[in-house]
């Protein structure tokens, strides 16, 4: 393979110029090298390394581009960072690392170039480009990372126990490549990390999500989320997702394994939208089951309101791991506690009242709705799994004909409440709500069309049977 074409873009003859200005030696490093190896289209993100000092580099490079871009230094880390043609470059001094126990932050001291691809955390991250003028576009490949990349294994430079206890944020990115990839992690390494498990307990909930979320966003995310499961992981980070695992069996009575069921549904959304908290909506549609799990011996295993109470749940999961508390979480929320609805409509005879609640229900998120209940399809009979589709679409089809017709989404009342009050001559009052309760639901039955005429006369109505008199003034 010929390296320099990974180079092509003139920011990498600029940062040779400027490394060489500076008498520096400095490469291209990590994700950008291995995604050019993989074919994986072109990187925004590249990682510098000099031997020497990064930001000073960082800094040199900036002065000979074009309008000197600004450079953001964060000393802390001994980094720097710019931004160029949609790319973002951040450079780094060569370094080795020394950790303690109780934290995976390093102690640094400048090293080679050796050393860094040493402390990196697996081969196919450790490959580097000569960016200098004699051996530009040379690979340096010290751990046989291209190797790996072909056999698609991950693997660690070095010894995998000491890798993943120093930083144990390692062994969820592990994960997360196997997944975004679809390679294997290697026995030893695998192995590691199941030894290290507990060590993830160091980490801050925040970093731990970016991996849950790049995890999710893959194509095939129950690949990550079984590895974390057999790891040990999963269990420190989510226990709502791994009470779901098993089968329990009364009098000959069994009910599925909602876990796996899980992992089906989130990899059956996968393949129809990028929503990233639509597919956390499938990964914790079922969590309310395992607190409500019962068995009778009159009707076996049910999960009564298990959507109410993995509601309830998604709002603690979210603050423990530190997630948005916002209209993300909220979405979540109602995606979870209505993921029954458009089932039980399914398997009835789909009336329009019906899919009017549901549409007055879901608003918005209508569509995201149905797309979640379909992925929850997961039967192995072929005949069911078409049956189950074919209703689907039936019931899709009857929310674009009674939207066209009712126009219930975000619905709003045809009479407001000041219309009301103005009518009866009523300060804020409970008879209000009631008649503004009384049209919407005759709306929603399908008793009155939604429309003004037609609500005002109900209104009036409503008002003479809770003995209100008209305003002769309105």
């Amino acid at each position: 393979m010929n390296y320099k074409q990974a180079l092509q873009h003139n920011i990498f003859k600029i940062i040779s110029h400027s490394a060489k200005e500076l008498k520096l030696d400095s490469y291209v490093i990590g994700g950008f090298v291995r995604d050019f190896i993989l074919q994986r289209g072109s990187a925004k993100d590249i990682d510098i390394v000099a031997i020497g000092s990064g930001i000073e580099l960082a800094k040199q490079v900036a002065k000979n581009l074009p309008n000197h871009p600004k450079v953001q230094v964060f000393k802390t880390y001994g980094t720097a960072m710019l931004r160029y043609d949609d790319i973002e470059i951040e450079f780094v001094g060569a370094r080795k690392e020394s950790y303690n126990e109780d934290s995976r932050n390093p102690v640094v001291e400048n090293g080679t170039l050796e050393d860094d691809q040493n402390r990196r955390d697996f081969t196919i991250n450790a490959l580097a480009l000569d960016l200098s003028e004699s051996n530009f576009g040379e690979l340096l490949d010290p751990f046989h990372g291209v190797q790996d990349l072909q056999d698609k294994i991950i693997r660690t430079p070095l010894n995998p126990d000491i890798t993943y206890s120093d930083d144990p944020l390692r062994m969820m990115r592990a994960i997360r490549f196997a997944t975004q990839l679809n390679f294997e992690i290697e026995k030893e390494s695998l192995d590691a990390i199941s030894k290290n498990h507990e060590r993830i307990q160091i980490i801050t909930n925040e970093r731990i999500v970016v991996e849950l979320n790049k995890i999710l966003e893959a194509e095939k995310p129950s690949i990550g989320f079984l590895l974390l499961e057999q790891t040990g992981l999963l269990q420190h980070i989510m226990p709502e997702l791994t009470a779901l695992k098993g089968i329990d069996e009364i009098e000959g009575q069994t009910h599925k394994d909602n876990f796996y069921h899980t992992l089906e549904v989130v990899d059956n959304i996968a393949q129809h939208t990028n929503n990233l908290w639509l597919r956390w909506a499938a990964l914790l549609h079922d969590i309310g089951k395992a607190p409500t799990k019962r068995f009778s011996k009159k009707v076996g295993w049910t999960f009564h309101t298990h959507e109410f109470e993995g509601s309830k749940m998604v709002y603690h999961l979210f603050k423990r791991l530190k997630m948005p508390l916002n209209d993300k979480m909220k979405f979540v929320q109602k995606m979870v506690f209505m993921s029954s609805r458009p089932i039980v409509l399914a398997n009835d005879i789909v009336t329009d009242s019906a899919v009017r609640r549901l549409v007055f229900d879901a608003g918005d998120y209508v569509d995201d709705l149905m797309t979640l209940c379909e992925a929850d399809i997961t039967t192995k009979n072929p005949s069911k799994f078409k049956k189950y589709h074919n209703n689907f679409k039936i019931v899709r089809q009857k929310i674009i004909e009674v939207e066209a017709r009712d126009q219930i989404r975000n619905f709003q009342p045809p009479v407001s409440g000041e219309e009301i009050m103005k009518t009866f001559n009523l300060k804020p009052s409970k008879e209000i709500g009631i008649i503004k309760e009384t049209i919407k639901e005759a709306i929603l039955e399908g008793i009155i069309p939604n429309e003004f005429d037609a609500a005002y006369q109900l209104m009036l109505k409503e008002g003479e049977r809770l003995g209100l008199k008209v305003n002769s003034e309105s």
